[in-house]
């Protein structure tokens, strides 16, 4: 993960814009902001930041297509002029099809505006590194549509036969976006233990976060 970048907030609402400004982290400097397609793709073109908090459904059209979703005209547009910036989806909506046309489109991640500013800051920096993030069960519907699962086997098995049954059970929810209580919930074990699984699994597997791990068990098809 990086330790510092520049971003872009694209959000039609100015009170959001400026709310998820005040609570990034100080690792994170916005450099630009933008409230329709035509002005972010301005924007980013101008600043090439390397991360674009990109709200989903947005308004505006680009070289007078309107797309449905609005922030698929900015990776379509934006991306040719701008080839080192990532794009990190950040929406109201956990539709999978939106989810699975702005991945298509050519985003890094996709997690809901749910998320805390402490949780945009960390989804940022690890989309800036190269990392794939989601917001929990997010991930399935990106594996489903482009074939990561139904009946597909998966490889690695000389890494996966390093974890025990209940470490790889672990591995697969924290990997899809689950937290650490949510993981407890599932699972019927405490919080702590939860912990002590994901140290374990990081430890065995030479990783250093759950970005990573998450990425690590895409490639292998293993969620």
């Amino acid at each position: 993960m990086v330790s510092g970048i520049r971003v872009v907030i694209v959000d039609d609402h100015s009170i959001f814009r400026s709310g998820l400004r005040a609570d990034l982290d100080v690792t994170v400097d916005v450099v630009g902001e933008a409230a329709d397609v035509a002005s972010a793709i301005g924007v980013i073109v101008e600043t090439q930041p390397d991360v674009v908090l990109l709200d989903v459904h947005l308004p505006g059209s680009a070289g007078g297509e309107t797309v449905a979703t609005g922030g698929e005209a900015v990776l379509r547009a934006a991306l040719p002029q701008s080839p080192h910036t990532k794009f990190l989806a950040l929406s109201v909506s956990d539709a999978a099809e939106d989810v699975v046309r702005v991945i298509r489109a050519g985003a890094r991640g996709y997690i809901t505006k749910g998320s805390s500013g402490i949780e945009v800051s960390r989804a940022a920096l690890a989309v800036a590194g190269g990392d794939a993030v989601f917001s929990p069960r997010l991930a399935g519907f990106v594996l489903d549509a482009f074939g990561a699962v139904g009946g597909e086997t998966a490889t690695g098995s000389d890494e996966l036969d390093r974890l025990s049954a209940r470490e790889q059970e672990v591995m697969r929810l924290i990997a899809r976006g689950y937290s650490y209580k949510e993981v407890a919930a599932e699972l019927f074990i405490s919080t702590k233990t939860v912990e002590t699984h994901v140290s374990a699994v990081l430890r065995k597997l030479q990783l250093s976060s759950r970005y990573e791990l998450t990425a690590w068990a895409t490639e292998r098809r293993l969620l």
